[in-house]
């Protein structure tokens, strides 16, 4: 069994929302824990890039806000599932705000060594151009030395419930089940 997280980068319910729900019916009917966090919901403030935190690995950051739901079952986590509509070419800045504030857990180590994990990247969008969302994601994947177990990219998909009938929502559900 996994211990999975999902960081939901999108502000609306969506076209996002239905690929993270494809994916965790499959990882959840494969025996797996999936604990989904809604970034928009959880007042996340951009990193300070102030280098303090890493003092208390039970609250790694100095900033105290819904990050602070966050950390633990990140610590926990096998696998993290990075989901967001795509904006201006990239992710969403609720993703990558939370993500650039996971920097606080790699602090409390001395070698500002970040925890190992396995990783997917689920990404709707209204075009299909995700090149530069790839090549972060492939980079980040690289740095941390993640392992990508797949990627799920559902372009033509601007109003919320476009997705619905596409087939991105059974590959997305096939991912999750083969984990």
């Amino acid at each position: 069994m996994k211990n999975i997280i999902v960081l939901n980068g999108s502000p609306r319910k969506g076209n996002t929302l239905a690929l993270i729900e494809a994916f965790t019916a499959g990882a959840e009917r494969a025996g797996h824990k999936v604990t989904r966090f809604d970034l928009q919901k959880l007042n996340i403030h951009p990193c300070l890039g102030c280098c303090r935190g890493g003092k208390d690995s039970a609250s790694p950051c100095v900033q105290k806000d819904g990050m602070e739901q966050i950390y633990p079952a990140y610590r926990e986590a096998d696998l993290v599932v990075l989901a967001s509509p795509l904006y201006y070419w990239n992710v969403s800045g609720q993703l990558k705000s939370a993500f650039d504030r996971l920097f606080a857990v790699a602090e409390c180590d001395l070698n500002y060594t970040n925890p190992v994990k396995e990783s997917v990247l689920l990404m709707a969008a209204e075009g299909h151009e995700f090149e530069e969302a790839e090549y972060w994601y492939d980079r980040l994947m690289g740095h941390l030395g993640w392992k990508s177990l797949g990627k799920v990219l559902c372009g033509g998909v601007m109003e919320a419930g476009a997705i619905a009938g596409k087939p991105e929502l059974l590959t997305a559900e096939r991912l999750g089940e083969s984990l």
